[in-house]
């Protein structure tokens, strides 16, 4: 895929969403994923059922002030999401999921907040950030990895949760701990990115195995 498809599927629609991409930009050492996290590792949140007034402005409203009041954003409004590579879309990547086919890699990819968005909206009907508008999907995290923001849409409504520092969280250690080492695991590239991952960590950040 050529970087002028990328361009006119996936970039075109998040710059309309008030995203715009900054290519090879993930920093060195950032967290291939984040999975496993416990009640005690939520630092904050919101759900807003389906049928609630003006739902789209309410989730906007409420992501933003999550995502200022967790740190999220840098100084310059950057921070990474979590998108399928190539052009792969949300609802493809949860189609193949509950068909059990592997889906295409989730990557890190770093955005610029521009100062006209739409997350919940548009950003969801880009089929990148969701299924369609008010039915958002997505991973997010600082560039410092000192904060991840879940959104996932259930039966009845959407659920926002962030979680402070997922890269210390013994939790989520554990999980990756064992997704890298499952053997029946068919996403060998995500094994593997998580697998060196795990090595490359600080010494002084002891392995929940070895606790």
């Amino acid at each position: 895929m050529g970087i002028q498809e990328r361009e006119r599927k996936m970039y075109r629609p998040l710059r309309r969403a008030g995203l715009e991409v900054i290519p090879n930009a993930v920093p060195d050492g950032t967290m291939p994923f984040v999975f496993g996290y416990g009640s005690e590792d939520i630092v904050g949140g919101f759900s807003h059922r389906y049928e609630t007034p003006r739902l789209v402005e309410r989730l906007n409203e409420a992501w933003y002030d999550l995502a200022v009041s967790s740190g999220l954003f840098n100084q310059r409004r950057e921070f990474l999401v979590l998108l399928p590579e190539g052009t792969r879309t949300h609802g493809d990547f949860l189609q193949e999921l509950h068909w059990g086919r592997r889906a295409a890699p989730m990557v890190w990819t770093q955005v610029r907040l521009l100062e006209r968005w739409d997350i919940m909206g548009r950003g969801a009907a880009s089929a990148f950030l969701g299924i369609h508008a008010g039915h958002p999907g997505f991973g997010m995290m600082a560039l410092d990895s000192s904060v991840y923001i879940s959104c996932s849409t259930g039966e009845r409504g959407v659920d926002v949760v962030a979680v402070g520092h997922p890269d210390r969280s013994e939790n989520i250690l554990r999980q990756l701990e064992w997704f890298a080492s499952w053997e029946d695991n068919s996403d060998h590239e995500l094994q593997e990115r998580i697998a060196v991952w795990l090595a490359g960590r600080a010494p002084s950040a002891v392995s929940c195995s070895e606790r």
